[in-house]
């Protein structure tokens, strides 16, 4: 009999909070991976930490026969300084995929070798009253913005004395704000509110000494924004994974901020039938909101543990995200789906016991729905 106890809101919205306001573009993690590592050691959960950073964290199941992932991402977009400027302003390149026209206006913290250092992104024509109406036709371009630091730097020169130098890391301030009707609205949803609900999930598991089937691994990767992800924290070991990332809200899509997303393929293609489906049950029977969703610009840790030869089955659960990668925005409800949904998944039983092997006889192997198939023999 599965358990499902009230969901601890206020810890996730917390750990929420806390999660966004640690800057962590890809590349420049490790503050993140310092405060994730403490939050697992507080709800006593076992964990092991990559070279570069990676948290591979498990919850003991009752037996080992097959062991089961939920992956998230530490990681954000951001950006790094490639020119410094003869107008004593930066020069920026992105981290991750994402528009410039995002990155306009938000106040930034460079990572020169001083220490943390604050800035403004601009445009190149900021002003209406110099520009006039320049500023409404200037093109949308990573090469059409710049830093603003806030510090006497008026050429290259003064940059370079002030300790800037190619290759800083920038990042942009998060700015949470979560209204008296559970909107959230904050930079980097992706994925550290899906972070912050698998931890959440972890300790209702710890508080309520909830017993799992089979281990649960918890993966934390550090680089899925520039597309490497999960590669290397996926083993052998992990015949199943669901990765837990956010599901675009848009006009075209299904996703839903008051609900849990199963994505059924994204551009790598398709998710695993029979997992997804599984996720579908779980949801029908246990009275979760879900939408089904197809995602065409979109690629995940899953892809990236495929790739690295992983033979794992995987699939995707997202929590409703309007305006992904922008000025982004959620709600509680999409994220309360989302932990009931993986919190059951976590106590079902394994998909398929045959999965224990890498190899294997047809015996146990599943079947799909098919059509009759009339063969013409001459």
């Amino acid at each position: 009999m599965m358990e499902m106890p009230a969901i601890d809101s206020t810890f996730l919205k917390k750990t929420l909070v806390d999660l966004l306001n640690i800057p962590s573009p890809s590349g420049y993690s490790d503050q993140i991976v310092h405060y994730v590592g403490e939050v697992l050691q507080h709800l006593a959960i076992d964990f092991e930490v990559t070279r570069r950073g990676a948290i591979r964290a498990v919850l003991e199941g009752t037996q080992s026969t097959v062991n089961r992932a939920l992956a998230v991402h530490l990681d954000t977009l951001g950006a790094m300084t490639r020119e410094l400027k003869e107008n004593g302003r930066l020069g920026v390149a992105p981290v991750g995929t994402w528009s410039s026209r995002f990155a306009e206006g938000a106040r930034v913290t460079i990572f020169n070798r001083n220490g943390p250092q604050r800035g403004t992104v601009l445009p190149l024509k900021a002003s209406g009253h110099v520009f006039n109406d320049e500023i409404n036709t200037q093109p949308i371009h990573w090469d059409q913005i710049e830093v603003r630091v806030d510090e006497p730097c008026h050429d290259a020169r003064a940059l370079q004395d002030a300790g800037y130098e190619i290759g800083d890391f920038i990042a942009f301030d998060a700015t949470p704000e979560i209204t008296s009707r559970d909107y959230i609205n904050a930079r980097h949803l992706d994925d550290k509110a899906g972070v912050a609900l698998l931890l959440t999930a972890a300790k209702m598991i710890q508080d309520h000494q909830i017993a799992l089937p089979v281990n649960c691994c918890l993966l934390f990767t550090i680089s899925e924004e520039v597309g490497s992800g999960a590669s290397s924290i996926v083993y052998g070991d992990v015949a199943e994974m669901v990765v837990i990332d956010h599901a675009p809200v848009a006009p075209g899509q299904a996703s839903s901020e008051y609900a849990a997303t199963i994505c059924m393929m994204d551009q790598s293609g398709p998710f695993d039938y029979h997992l997804s489906r599984k996720l579908v049950r779980l949801c029908e029977e246990n009275d979760i909101p879900f939408r089904k969703d197809v995602f065409r610009y979109y690629r995940s840790d899953s892809a990236s543990a495929i790739e690295a030869g992983n033979d794992t089955r995987t699939a995707l659960i997202g929590f409703g995200v309007d305006a992904s990668h922008g000025h982004e925005r959620t709600h509680m409800d999409t994220l309360t789906a989302v932990t009931r949904l993986i919190t059951l998944y976590m106590q079902s039983g394994p998909t398929f016991l045959r999965d224990k092997d890498d190899l294997a006889g047809l015996e146990g192997f599943p079947h799909q729905p098919s059509r009759d198939v009339i063969r013409i023999t001459t």
